[in-house]
């Protein structure tokens, strides 16, 4: 019998309007590259972004996006090391004129969260050693100090019913995914 088989999400592709606008923006305030990019045999303008050297890409961008078609994208999330590097692209964003950012603590995770200039949400967030039940949001300020945020955090976390270490949660994670199919 095969193992229990597992896919991982990788990247994304999202029809656009503007590619050019697309990279532009997703280059200045989230700091990725672009990997290839070029035009498909049926026309359509491609550009692969990433800021990971072991993902050629994490999404793409294509053309063909309807002019005043709505987004079917709630979001794209992308992760940062620590607190340090999850307030330097809040201050990133912010000084790019980006407005409407709203920043949230979910206990297990600080997001903030803002659109492109289509109208795609985009999560950036980092991973907190706590889980507490999902969803869950409470606003954040992270323009406070590091320790200041974390402790506020920690606190909260603490006090959330269901609250656990994050290790204890990825072991229960870990032995249902091994009971599963």
């Amino acid at each position: 019998m095969c193992a229990a088989i597992h896919p991982q999400l990788s990247h994304c592709g999202i029809y656009a309007r503007d590619v050019a606008k697309q990279v532009e923006f997703y280059q200045r305030v989230l700091g990725l590259i672009v990997a290839d990019s070029g035009t498909s045999a049926a026309g359509l303008q491609f550009a692969f972004m990433t800021a990971a050297p072991d993902h050629h890409h994490q999404v793409v961008f294509i053309s063909g996006r309807g002019e005043h078609g709505v987004t079917t994208v709630n979001q794209l999330s992308f992760k940062v090391g620590d607190i340090d590097q999850l307030k330097e692209m809040f201050r990133r964003a912010r000084d790019a004129g980006v407005s409407g950012i709203r920043q949230v603590n979910h206990g297990n995770a600080l997001s903030f969260y803002l659109a492109d200039p289509e109208g795609n949400g985009i999560e950036v967030y980092m991973d907190t050693p706590w889980y507490v039940p999902q969803p869950h949001g409470v606003p954040v300020d992270l323009t406070q100090p590091t320790e200041a945020i974390m402790a506020v955090v920690e606190k909260h976390c603490r006090e959330t019913p269901g609250f656990m270490p994050l290790d204890a949660w990825k072991a229960e994670v870990r032995d249902r995914l091994a009971r599963s199919p």
